[in-house]
Protein backbone atom coordinates (compact mmCIF):
# COMPACT_ATOMS: atom_id res chain seq x y z
CA UNK A 1 0.00 0.00 0.00
CA UNK A 2 1.23 3.49 -0.91
CA UNK A 3 1.69 5.86 1.79
CA UNK A 4 -1.24 8.28 0.40
CA UNK A 5 -3.19 4.57 0.39
CA UNK A 6 -2.26 3.76 4.10
CA UNK A 7 -2.75 7.66 5.29
CA UNK A 8 -6.27 7.62 3.60
CA UNK A 9 -7.62 4.71 5.05
CA UNK A 10 -6.80 5.97 8.68
CA UNK A 11 -7.83 9.35 7.74
CA UNK A 12 -11.22 7.95 6.42
CA UNK A 13 -11.66 4.95 9.63
CA UNK A 14 -10.22 8.23 11.97
CA UNK A 15 -13.69 10.28 10.62
CA UNK A 16 -16.03 7.17 10.92
CA UNK A 17 -14.70 6.90 14.76
CA UNK A 18 -15.17 10.40 15.22
CA UNK A 19 -19.31 10.35 15.32
CA UNK A 20 -19.14 7.60 17.54
CA UNK A 21 -16.56 9.34 20.07
CA UNK A 22 -18.87 11.89 20.03
CA UNK A 23 -21.73 10.41 20.72
CA UNK A 24 -19.75 8.56 23.88
CA UNK A 25 -21.43 9.29 27.50
CA UNK A 26 -18.99 10.25 29.76
CA UNK A 27 -19.04 6.79 31.87
CA UNK A 28 -17.86 4.91 28.46
CA UNK A 29 -15.10 7.75 28.38
CA UNK A 30 -14.00 7.59 31.71
CA UNK A 31 -14.54 3.78 31.82
CA UNK A 32 -12.44 3.14 28.36
CA UNK A 33 -9.57 5.41 30.05
CA UNK A 34 -9.38 3.26 33.71
CA UNK A 35 -9.90 0.09 31.13
CA UNK A 36 -6.43 1.31 29.34
CA UNK A 37 -4.76 2.58 31.84
CA UNK A 38 -5.17 -1.21 33.67
CA UNK A 39 -4.24 -2.40 30.82
CA UNK A 40 -0.60 -0.80 30.48
CA UNK A 41 -0.14 -1.82 33.83
CA UNK A 42 -0.98 -5.45 33.22
CA UNK A 43 0.94 -5.37 29.89
CA UNK A 44 4.11 -3.72 31.65
CA UNK A 45 6.58 -6.88 30.40
CA UNK A 46 5.35 -6.16 26.25
CA UNK A 47 5.41 -2.44 27.10
CA UNK A 48 9.07 -2.61 28.59
CA UNK A 49 10.21 -5.34 25.70
CA UNK A 50 9.25 -3.02 22.71
CA UNK A 51 10.96 0.15 24.18
CA UNK A 52 14.27 -2.22 24.24
CA UNK A 53 14.00 -2.61 20.70
CA UNK A 54 13.82 1.76 20.45
CA UNK A 55 16.79 1.79 22.82
CA UNK A 56 18.97 -0.68 21.22
CA UNK A 57 18.10 0.88 17.95
CA UNK A 58 18.55 4.28 19.72
CA UNK A 59 22.16 3.33 20.89
CA UNK A 60 23.00 1.58 17.76
CA UNK A 61 22.13 5.27 15.52
CA UNK A 62 24.72 7.31 18.30
CA UNK A 63 21.20 8.82 20.31
CA UNK A 64 22.69 11.10 23.24
CA UNK A 65 22.45 9.87 26.88
CA UNK A 66 19.70 12.58 27.26
CA UNK A 67 17.82 11.43 24.38
CA UNK A 68 18.22 7.65 25.45
CA UNK A 69 16.80 8.70 28.93
CA UNK A 70 13.45 10.44 27.27
CA UNK A 71 12.95 7.70 25.27
CA UNK A 72 13.05 4.89 28.41
CA UNK A 73 9.91 3.45 29.56
CA UNK A 74 10.55 2.02 33.26
CA UNK A 75 8.35 0.71 35.80
CA UNK A 76 7.64 4.65 37.34
CA UNK A 77 7.08 5.99 33.78
CA UNK A 78 4.02 3.21 33.13
CA UNK A 79 2.93 4.02 36.17
CA UNK A 80 2.72 7.30 35.84
CA UNK A 81 1.20 6.86 32.40
CA UNK A 82 -1.65 4.89 33.59
CA UNK A 83 -2.29 7.87 36.77
CA UNK A 84 -2.36 10.50 33.99
CA UNK A 85 -5.13 8.55 32.13
CA UNK A 86 -6.40 7.91 35.57
CA UNK A 87 -6.52 11.64 36.43
CA UNK A 88 -8.16 12.36 32.81
CA UNK A 89 -10.96 10.39 33.71
CA UNK A 90 -11.77 11.82 36.91
CA UNK A 91 -11.73 15.74 35.48
CA UNK A 92 -15.07 16.76 34.68
CA UNK A 93 -16.61 16.24 31.08
CA UNK A 94 -16.79 19.08 29.02
CA UNK A 95 -19.00 17.69 26.10
CA UNK A 96 -22.34 18.96 26.24
CA UNK A 97 -22.08 21.46 29.00
CA UNK A 98 -24.61 24.39 27.74
CA UNK A 99 -23.55 28.08 28.94
CA UNK A 100 -25.16 31.60 28.56
CA UNK A 101 -28.44 30.48 28.14
CA UNK A 102 -30.36 34.18 27.68
CA UNK A 103 -33.86 34.79 26.19
CA UNK A 104 -34.14 37.26 23.65
CA UNK A 105 -36.35 40.06 22.67
CA UNK A 106 -38.54 37.66 20.43
CA UNK A 107 -38.47 34.83 23.19
CA UNK A 108 -36.51 31.81 21.53
CA UNK A 109 -32.90 31.48 24.08
CA UNK A 110 -29.83 31.20 22.63
CA UNK A 111 -26.80 29.43 24.27
CA UNK A 112 -23.84 28.14 23.40
CA UNK A 113 -22.86 23.95 23.76
CA UNK A 114 -19.36 22.45 24.10
CA UNK A 115 -18.80 19.65 21.47
CA UNK A 116 -15.75 17.82 20.29
CA UNK A 117 -13.52 19.07 17.71
CA UNK A 118 -13.66 15.48 15.39
CA UNK A 119 -10.19 14.31 14.50
CA UNK A 120 -7.35 15.77 16.26
CA UNK A 121 -3.57 14.95 14.47
CA UNK A 122 -0.78 14.95 16.81
CA UNK A 123 3.01 15.28 15.65
CA UNK A 124 5.14 14.31 18.64
CA UNK A 125 8.74 13.29 19.16
CA UNK A 126 10.78 11.30 21.24
CA UNK A 127 8.83 10.60 24.84
CA UNK A 128 6.50 7.64 24.14
CA UNK A 129 4.79 8.52 27.12
CA UNK A 130 3.15 10.85 24.97
CA UNK A 131 0.89 8.58 23.28
CA UNK A 132 -0.92 7.47 26.16
CA UNK A 133 -1.22 11.55 27.40
CA UNK A 134 -2.71 12.80 23.64
CA UNK A 135 -5.01 9.67 23.82
CA UNK A 136 -6.29 10.09 27.12
CA UNK A 137 -7.08 13.74 26.91
CA UNK A 138 -8.24 13.61 23.00
CA UNK A 139 -10.77 10.32 24.01
CA UNK A 140 -12.05 12.38 27.25
CA UNK A 141 -12.95 15.44 24.28
CA UNK A 142 -14.81 13.24 22.62
CA UNK A 143 -12.85 13.11 19.88
CA UNK A 144 -10.46 10.38 18.05
CA UNK A 145 -7.03 11.37 17.40
CA UNK A 146 -4.32 10.12 14.78
CA UNK A 147 -0.82 9.73 15.84
CA UNK A 148 2.64 9.68 14.59
CA UNK A 149 5.53 9.56 16.88
CA UNK A 150 8.82 9.77 16.71
CA UNK A 151 10.74 7.14 14.40
CA UNK A 152 12.99 6.24 17.71
CA UNK A 153 9.81 5.28 19.82
CA UNK A 154 8.04 3.13 16.94
CA UNK A 155 7.90 0.19 18.69
CA UNK A 156 7.14 1.72 22.13
CA UNK A 157 4.36 3.50 20.18
CA UNK A 158 2.72 0.82 18.86
CA UNK A 159 2.31 -1.14 21.99
CA UNK A 160 0.96 1.75 24.18
CA UNK A 161 -1.66 2.01 20.99
CA UNK A 162 -2.65 -1.63 21.59
CA UNK A 163 -3.39 -1.43 24.88
CA UNK A 164 -5.18 1.99 24.11
CA UNK A 165 -7.38 0.43 21.37
CA UNK A 166 -8.48 -3.10 23.61
CA UNK A 167 -9.51 -0.40 26.04
CA UNK A 168 -11.78 1.22 23.53
CA UNK A 169 -13.10 -2.28 22.52
CA UNK A 170 -13.58 -3.51 25.82
CA UNK A 171 -16.28 -0.96 26.20
CA UNK A 172 -17.95 -0.36 22.70
CA UNK A 173 -16.00 2.21 21.51
CA UNK A 174 -14.02 1.71 18.06
CA UNK A 175 -10.29 0.94 18.46
CA UNK A 176 -10.12 3.26 15.64
CA UNK A 177 -10.67 6.43 17.61
CA UNK A 178 -6.84 6.10 18.22
CA UNK A 179 -4.66 5.06 15.66
CA UNK A 180 -0.78 5.45 15.95
CA UNK A 181 0.74 6.05 12.39
CA UNK A 182 3.01 2.44 12.03
CA UNK A 183 5.60 3.66 9.29
CA UNK A 184 8.41 5.91 9.77
CA UNK A 185 8.56 7.49 6.11
CA UNK A 186 8.74 11.22 6.64
CA UNK A 187 6.29 11.51 3.73
CA UNK A 188 3.48 10.09 6.33
CA UNK A 189 3.66 13.38 8.25
CA UNK A 190 3.04 15.61 4.60
CA UNK A 191 -0.16 13.33 4.01
CA UNK A 192 -1.44 13.71 7.46
CA UNK A 193 -0.75 17.59 7.17
CA UNK A 194 -3.12 18.17 3.67
CA UNK A 195 -5.97 15.44 4.85
CA UNK A 196 -8.68 18.02 5.50
CA UNK A 197 -11.37 16.25 4.64
CA UNK A 198 -10.16 13.59 7.37
CA UNK A 199 -9.18 16.00 9.90
CA UNK A 200 -9.64 18.77 11.72
CA UNK A 201 -7.13 20.58 13.73
CA UNK A 202 -3.12 19.55 14.17
CA UNK A 203 -0.96 19.31 17.30
CA UNK A 204 2.78 19.40 16.78
CA UNK A 205 4.71 18.88 19.76
CA UNK A 206 8.38 19.14 19.43
CA UNK A 207 11.02 20.63 18.50
CA UNK A 208 11.36 23.98 16.62
CA UNK A 209 12.21 22.24 13.35
CA UNK A 210 9.33 20.31 13.47
CA UNK A 211 6.65 23.00 14.34
CA UNK A 212 8.19 25.19 12.03
CA UNK A 213 7.82 22.68 8.89
CA UNK A 214 4.15 21.40 10.50
CA UNK A 215 3.26 25.53 10.38
CA UNK A 216 4.67 25.99 6.97
CA UNK A 217 2.78 22.63 5.14
CA UNK A 218 -0.36 21.96 7.02
CA UNK A 219 -3.64 22.58 5.26
CA UNK A 220 -5.69 22.42 8.24
CA UNK A 221 -5.76 24.56 11.30
CA UNK A 222 -2.55 24.15 13.64
CA UNK A 223 -2.51 24.58 17.65
CA UNK A 224 1.03 25.10 18.86
CA UNK A 225 4.19 27.42 20.16
CA UNK A 226 7.01 28.13 18.52
CA UNK A 227 9.22 29.59 20.97
CA UNK A 228 9.16 29.98 24.65
CA UNK A 229 10.48 33.58 24.79
CA UNK A 230 9.35 34.28 28.10
CA UNK A 231 10.66 37.56 30.29
CA UNK A 232 10.22 38.35 34.08
CA UNK A 233 10.15 42.15 34.76
CA UNK A 234 11.35 43.72 37.70
CA UNK A 235 9.52 46.93 38.84
CA UNK A 236 10.78 49.71 40.45
CA UNK A 237 8.09 49.21 43.19
CA UNK A 238 8.56 45.36 43.40
CA UNK A 239 9.70 43.89 46.64
CA UNK A 240 13.07 42.84 46.26
CA UNK A 241 12.85 39.71 48.62
CA UNK A 242 9.85 38.82 46.05
CA UNK A 243 11.82 39.41 42.98
CA UNK A 244 14.64 37.78 43.73
CA UNK A 245 12.99 34.75 44.23
CA UNK A 246 10.81 34.99 41.33
CA UNK A 247 13.41 35.68 38.63
CA UNK A 248 15.82 32.75 40.66
CA UNK A 249 13.02 30.02 40.39
CA UNK A 250 11.72 31.21 36.73
CA UNK A 251 14.96 30.92 35.02
CA UNK A 252 17.01 27.78 37.38
CA UNK A 253 13.61 25.65 38.52
CA UNK A 254 13.67 23.60 35.52
CA UNK A 255 15.94 24.86 32.09
CA UNK A 256 15.13 23.30 29.38
CA UNK A 257 10.80 23.95 29.13
CA UNK A 258 9.39 26.47 27.50
CA UNK A 259 7.77 28.58 30.56
CA UNK A 260 11.78 29.01 31.38
CA UNK A 261 12.81 32.62 31.63
CA UNK A 262 14.80 34.00 28.77
CA UNK A 263 15.24 37.67 29.42
CA UNK A 264 15.33 39.49 32.88
CA UNK A 265 14.35 43.04 32.28
CA UNK A 266 15.52 44.89 35.74
CA UNK A 267 13.90 48.59 36.65
CA UNK A 268 17.06 51.16 36.53
CA UNK A 269 16.29 52.91 39.99
CA UNK A 270 16.50 49.57 41.80
CA UNK A 271 18.96 47.15 39.24
CA UNK A 272 21.97 48.19 41.50
CA UNK A 273 19.94 46.55 44.71
CA UNK A 274 18.63 43.67 42.88
CA UNK A 275 21.13 42.40 40.22
CA UNK A 276 23.92 41.60 42.66
CA UNK A 277 21.37 39.79 45.05
CA UNK A 278 20.52 37.57 41.51
CA UNK A 279 24.06 37.41 40.11
CA UNK A 280 25.31 35.52 43.23
CA UNK A 281 22.37 33.05 43.25
CA UNK A 282 23.00 32.48 39.03
CA UNK A 283 26.76 31.75 39.85
CA UNK A 284 26.36 29.67 42.17
CA UNK A 285 23.70 27.24 40.10
CA UNK A 286 26.49 28.56 37.04
CA UNK A 287 23.76 30.19 35.01
CA UNK A 288 25.84 32.66 32.59
CA UNK A 289 24.74 35.74 32.47
CA UNK A 290 24.59 38.17 28.89
CA UNK A 291 23.49 41.79 29.70
CA UNK A 292 23.11 45.30 28.07
CA UNK A 293 25.75 47.70 29.05
CA UNK A 294 23.91 48.58 32.27
CA UNK A 295 24.24 45.12 33.46
CA UNK A 296 28.43 44.69 32.36
CA UNK A 297 29.09 47.92 34.42
CA UNK A 298 26.92 46.30 37.49
CA UNK A 299 28.02 42.59 37.05
CA UNK A 300 31.63 41.59 36.41
CA UNK A 301 30.67 38.14 35.29
CA UNK A 302 28.34 39.64 32.81
CA UNK A 303 29.29 39.02 28.76
CA UNK A 304 27.98 41.87 26.52
CA UNK A 305 24.18 40.61 24.91
CA UNK A 306 23.90 41.05 21.37
CA UNK A 307 20.86 41.39 19.45
CA UNK A 308 20.40 38.19 18.86
CA UNK A 309 20.29 37.12 22.30
CA UNK A 310 17.27 38.95 22.98
CA UNK A 311 15.54 36.73 20.61
CA UNK A 312 17.03 33.50 21.72
CA UNK A 313 15.24 30.56 23.68
CA UNK A 314 18.33 28.84 24.79
CA UNK A 315 17.07 26.21 27.16
CA UNK A 316 19.88 25.53 28.63
CA UNK A 317 21.66 27.62 32.10
CA UNK A 318 22.17 31.13 29.77
CA UNK A 319 20.10 34.82 30.71
CA UNK A 320 20.05 37.85 29.15
CA UNK A 321 19.40 40.96 31.07
CA UNK A 322 18.36 44.13 30.50
CA UNK A 323 17.93 47.08 32.52
CA UNK A 324 15.19 49.56 31.31
CA UNK A 325 13.66 52.93 32.48
CA UNK A 326 10.30 51.80 33.65
CA UNK A 327 7.31 49.57 32.60
CA UNK A 328 7.21 51.41 29.71
CA UNK A 329 10.25 50.19 27.95
CA UNK A 330 9.89 46.98 29.88
CA UNK A 331 6.14 46.27 27.40
CA UNK A 332 8.49 48.12 24.44
CA UNK A 333 10.76 45.37 24.89
CA UNK A 334 8.47 42.37 25.32
CA UNK A 335 6.23 43.24 22.45
CA UNK A 336 9.31 43.50 20.53
CA UNK A 337 11.00 40.12 21.43
CA UNK A 338 8.59 38.05 23.13
CA UNK A 339 7.54 34.76 21.56
CA UNK A 340 3.90 35.83 23.06
CA UNK A 341 4.30 32.76 25.60
CA UNK A 342 4.51 33.85 29.08
CA UNK A 343 5.85 37.37 30.76
CA UNK A 344 5.54 38.72 34.28
CA UNK A 345 6.07 41.65 36.42
CA UNK A 346 7.27 41.80 39.81
CA UNK A 347 5.73 44.85 41.45
CA UNK A 348 3.94 46.37 44.40
CA UNK A 349 1.88 48.69 42.66
CA UNK A 350 -1.07 47.33 41.09
CA UNK A 351 -2.39 49.97 39.05
CA UNK A 352 1.09 48.97 37.35
CA UNK A 353 0.54 45.50 37.21
CA UNK A 354 -2.81 45.93 35.75
CA UNK A 355 -1.12 48.02 32.98
CA UNK A 356 1.01 45.14 32.48
CA UNK A 357 -1.88 42.27 32.35
CA UNK A 358 -3.50 44.37 29.85
CA UNK A 359 -0.83 45.76 27.80
CA UNK A 360 0.98 42.79 27.48
CA UNK A 361 -0.33 40.59 24.61
CA UNK A 362 1.15 36.85 25.28
CA UNK A 363 -0.78 33.31 25.92
CA UNK A 364 0.18 34.03 30.14
CA UNK A 365 0.60 36.71 31.65
CA UNK A 366 1.70 37.00 35.11
CA UNK A 367 1.94 39.11 38.42
CA UNK A 368 4.17 38.47 40.99
CA UNK A 369 4.73 34.60 39.96
CA UNK A 370 7.40 32.75 38.58
CA UNK A 371 6.95 32.13 34.48
CA UNK A 372 7.21 28.11 35.20
CA UNK A 373 3.57 28.22 36.35
CA UNK A 374 2.66 28.24 32.71
CA UNK A 375 1.47 24.89 32.94
CA UNK A 376 -1.59 22.78 32.28
CA UNK A 377 -1.75 20.83 35.68
CA UNK A 378 -0.54 23.95 37.70
CA UNK A 379 -3.88 26.06 36.03
CA UNK A 380 -6.14 23.57 36.96
CA UNK A 381 -6.68 22.12 33.95
CA UNK A 382 -5.72 18.37 34.89
CA UNK A 383 -3.36 17.77 32.28
CA UNK A 384 -2.38 19.63 28.64
CA UNK A 385 -1.30 18.47 24.74
CA UNK A 386 0.60 21.90 24.71
CA UNK A 387 0.90 25.08 24.99
CA UNK A 388 -1.20 27.63 22.13
CA UNK A 389 0.55 30.95 21.59
CA UNK A 390 -2.19 31.16 18.59
CA UNK A 391 -5.05 32.99 19.17
CA UNK A 392 -7.58 31.18 18.04
CA UNK A 393 -10.16 29.58 20.34
CA UNK A 394 -7.74 27.39 22.33
CA UNK A 395 -4.46 30.00 23.98
CA UNK A 396 -2.32 29.00 26.43
CA UNK A 397 -1.56 25.44 27.97
CA UNK A 398 -4.47 23.24 26.02
CA UNK A 399 -6.57 21.02 28.11
CA UNK A 400 -9.98 19.21 27.55
CA UNK A 401 -11.66 22.39 26.98
CA UNK A 402 -8.90 23.43 24.33
CA UNK A 403 -9.80 20.33 22.34
CA UNK A 404 -13.61 21.26 21.75
CA UNK A 405 -15.44 23.98 20.20
CA UNK A 406 -19.05 25.27 20.64
CA UNK A 407 -21.75 25.56 18.77
CA UNK A 408 -24.98 28.20 19.25
CA UNK A 409 -27.84 26.55 19.97
CA UNK A 410 -31.84 27.96 19.90
CA UNK A 411 -34.55 27.12 21.91
CA UNK A 412 -37.81 27.92 21.00
CA UNK A 413 -41.69 26.98 21.13
CA UNK A 414 -43.06 27.14 17.53
CA UNK A 415 -40.91 30.90 17.32
CA UNK A 416 -41.22 31.93 13.97
CA UNK A 417 -39.32 35.29 13.01
CA UNK A 418 -41.22 38.21 12.05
Amino acid sequence: MTIQALMQQIGTQARAASVAMAKATTAQKNQALETIADMLLADKAALQTANEQDLTAGQAKGLDAALLDRLALNDHRIQSMAEGLRQIASLPDPIGEITDLRYRPSGIQVGRMRVSLGVIGIIYESRPNVTADAAGLCLKAGNATILRGGSEAIHSNQAIARCIQQGLEAVGLPHTAVQVIETTDRAAVGELLRMKQCVDVIVPRGGKGLIERVTQEAQIPVIKHLDGICHVYIDDKADIDKAVAVAFNAKTQRYGTCNTMETLLVARSVAAEVLPLLAAQYAAEGVELRGCETTCQLLSAAQPASEEDWMTEYLAPVLSIRVVDDVDQAIVHIRQYSSQHTDSIVTEDWSCAQRFLHEVDSSSVMVNASTRFADGFEYGLGAEIGISTDKIHARGPVGLEGLTSQKFIVLGDGHIRQ
